[in-house]
């Protein structure tokens, strides 16, 4: 009872009907090579996950219908169960579905019954979630479906497929996650393969719970269990992790990468259903909970998932260690594929990054430098679908030259960066020259277009008109200038650097002789976009941001490994140096560094950040939690962090509206446009809040 078994991760795009529709073929068309007798794609896989509003218009339910077609009209679905993932409206309710289609025939439209509605999820917002249990109702098929398939009524709603050998139905992403997930009534239903499209985000150490749940599913209630996913940026903030997974009776089989820059890979596996029987058979808890479960619909098939020729295939042996990438690769590879993809399909000339020779923009030239690595080899693999991209994007003859003169996906990708990463050093009297030399290093291991600029001039006459217009002259806080001064000058600087950000994103290829603007990338982390660390509207402002959801902590982590791992050594010296804006005049008794200006260290504001988002502490509650974890610290001096953090937080709560769209990667992101929904005008004194504080202060101090 051997059966051989395909899932996939897909590298889809919001309404790109025709690629979707393309790559959804060719994942079949290799299942079927690779001897697979059913198809698993991932959630919402037609019209691509992210589609958002545009699942409100006609047009997508009409060219999800149209895409799906395609598929059929091709003879793809010729001696293959496929499991298609799509949006369908039933009685004028829209869903997000599964279609099941064998030998060009519907047998099955299945709903979602949990939808994903927190976070960057918003499923509520565009679909229904299936109320009527396990139960189906007469779909009426859209006419040109019907002169297909010869299908004039199929079922929808929630049933299993009955084949001539086994029973499997599916579950959709959120459903494996919640507490009474569909698998434990379909699997006391004697469903023996469970099937999961997804649609499931990148995000720091989650892909090991994840994994967790498919192996706990299958150890508790036995059987075959496969999980589909997106892999790659369909059009937003997130990256889809892919990382397709077969497992059974506990134990993983195979896993699908979870970072990869090609559109299509297919993950199968071949199973012994006579095991799945075994392994369940031998649990008499699970037999006595299944004699009185629900009674879920069945839908009966002529089709076989085994084949006779698959008896001389050897059963896939469960895999005795899985790959679990550690945070610093996952920056390393998440945030570069996300940026290959925006690159390729935004069709920009490269990007551009203003290089301070800090951590942070260090940190961005980093990512596109391994996004540079994962191309490169890509290329000299001469992968058909990134070498078609390249030339797309740089020419056929940079594309050609890296094929002939390099053998090495390190040196190759130093050539690739040239052509497409442009950095600048833009320096003022305030700067020091160790950052200008570590800004040039590091652009000369990458291989970035550089170039090392002074803007006194600029902040000069800037200054020069503010005295003319006022008739006063602002001074830094070392010349005696005011806390207003001070800041307004640094905001001078700041600003500037975006604005001539902008002009050279524009203009650069031009001066190169080549077509085409930048996406110029922000370089602000999580942590001081949390504190509102940042000018508004100055380098924090951006096209798009890779490290915007990253941590100060982890970033750095990061830069170690990548230091050894992708052969940037000149960021050993980026470490070495505190953070610091450079944006205030150095003295012989002054220093700015970014951990003073604040007043917290960056791990207190990491902490600061889990708290308020991911544990929903309110100023009260969170010092509540941290007078007991940080006891190394007197209880006032816990209050005055608190009080410091929300104050400041609330203050510079305006500036998370305008934040630029980054990739998403943590789960205290405070992106105000999709993951992190709060006011931004606050009442800054926190009155109500801070006076229960004190009061519990007060209480402290009489015990």
């Amino acid at each position: 009872m051997k059966a051989t078994l395909a899932t996939c991760n897909l590298n889809q795009w919001a309404l790109d009907f025709q690629g979707n529709c393309q790559r959804i073929i060719e994942s079949i068309e290799q299942a079927k090579t690779a001897g697979a007798r059913y198809r698993l794609g991932p959630e919402l896989e037609i019209t691509g996950y992210s589609c958002q509003d545009h699942f409100l218009e006609e047009d997508t339910q009409r060219h999800s219908w149209e895409s799906l077609a395609q598929i059929i009209s091709g003879g793809h679905t010729e001696g293959i169960l496929c499991d298609i993932g799509m949006p369908v409206m039933h009685k004028s309710v829209r869903y997000n579905c599964r279609v099941f289609v064998c030998d060009g025939k519907i047998l099955l439209i299945r709903p979602k019954i949990v939808l994903a509605a927190e976070g960057n999820y918003r499923e509520p917002r565009w679909f229904a979630a299936w109320q009527k249990g396990w139960t189906t109702e007469p779909f009426q098929l859209p006419p040109e479906i019907k002169e297909l398939t010869g299908n004039l009524i199929v079922p929808f709603g929630c049933a299993v497929i009955v084949t001539h050998e086994t029973i499997l139905a599916s579950e959709t992403c959120e459903e494996l996650f919640a507490p009474h997930s569909p698998h434990i009534d379909l699997a006391y239903n004697g469903v023996e393969i469970i099937a999961n499209g997804s649609g499931s985000h990148h995000e720091l150490r989650k892909l090991d719970t994840r994994l967790s749940l498919i192996r706990n599913a299958t150890e508790k209630c036995g059987g075959v269990y496969l999980y589909a996913n997106q892999q790659g940026c369909d059009g937003g903030r997130l990256y889809f992790d892919g990382c397709a997974t077969i497992a059974q009776n506990g134990h993983i089989l195979t896993q699908g990468s979870q970072f990869s820059i090609n559109d299509v890979e297919v993950v199968t596996a071949t199973v012994n259903l006579s095991d799945v029987r075994s392994y369940r058979g031998s649990r008499m808890s699970g037999a006595v909970q299944a004699s009185h479960g629900v009674s879920i619909p069945q839908i009966h098939t002529d089709f076989k998932l085994t084949d006779a020729e698959n008896r001389t295939v050897n059963v896939t042996v469960p895999k005795t260690s899985l790959h679990i990438h550690t945070p610093e690769e996952e920056i390393a590879f998440g945030p570069a594929c996300w940026l290959w993809d925006y690159l390729r399909r935004s069709e920009a000339a490269g990007y551009f990054i203003p290089l301070s020779g800090g951590s942070d923009s260090g940190a961005v030239a980093t990512i596109v430098g391994s996004m540079c690595q994962l191309v490169a080899k890509a290329i000299l693999d001469d992968v058909a679908h990134v070498v078609r991209d390249a030339e797309k994007l740089f020419g056929e003859a940079c594309v050609q030259t890296i094929k002939t003169d390099y053998s090495s996906p390190e040196i190759a990708a130093k050539h690739l960066a040239n052509q497409l990463l442009y950095t600048c050093y833009m320096g003022t009297t305030n700067s020091s020259r160790e950052t200008r030399q570590r800004a040039k290093e590091l652009a000369h291991e990458i291989g970035s277009y550089h170039l090392n600029i002074n803007i006194d001039s600029l902040v000069n006459a800037l200054r020069k008109l503010f005295t003319g217009i006022t008739g006063k002259t602002p001074q830094f806080k070392t010349e005696g200038g005011s806390t207003v001064e001070n800041q307004a000058l640094q905001n001078i600087q700041a600003r500037l650097r975006m604005v001539i950000s902008y002009l050279l994103a524009q203009t650069l290829p031009w001066v190169r002789n080549r077509s085409g603007t930048l996406l110029v990338l922000g370089t602000g982390n999580v942590d001081e976009a949390l504190r509102g660390y940042l000018t508004k509207y100055d380098c924090s402002s951006a096209d798009i941001n890779p490290i915007g959801s990253i941590s100060k902590t982890d970033l750095r982590s990061f830069l170690r490994w990548a230091k050894d791992n992708l052969g940037y050594t000149s960021l050993g010296t980026i470490l070495e140096a505190p953070p610091t804006a450079e944006l205030e005049p150095i003295t012989e008794t002054y220093t700015q560094t970014d951990e003073e200006d604040m007043g917290m260290t960056y791990a207190e504001l990491s902490r600061f950040g889990q708290l308020r988002k991911t544990h929903r502490c309110g100023p009260v509650n969170m010092f509540e939690k941290l007078v007991q974890e940080w006891d190394h610290l007197p209880a006032r001096d816990v209050a005055d962090k608190v009080k410091r953090f929300f104050r400041y937080y609330a203050i510079n709560r305006h500036k998370m509206t305008t934040l630029t769209p980054a990739y998403h990667a943590e789960s205290y992101s405070p992106d105000d446009n999709r993951f992190d929904l709060r006011q931004f005008l606050y009442n800054t004194r926190w009155t109500w809040q801070f006076r229960k504080i004190d009061k519990m202060l007060a209480d402290m101090d009489s015990e």
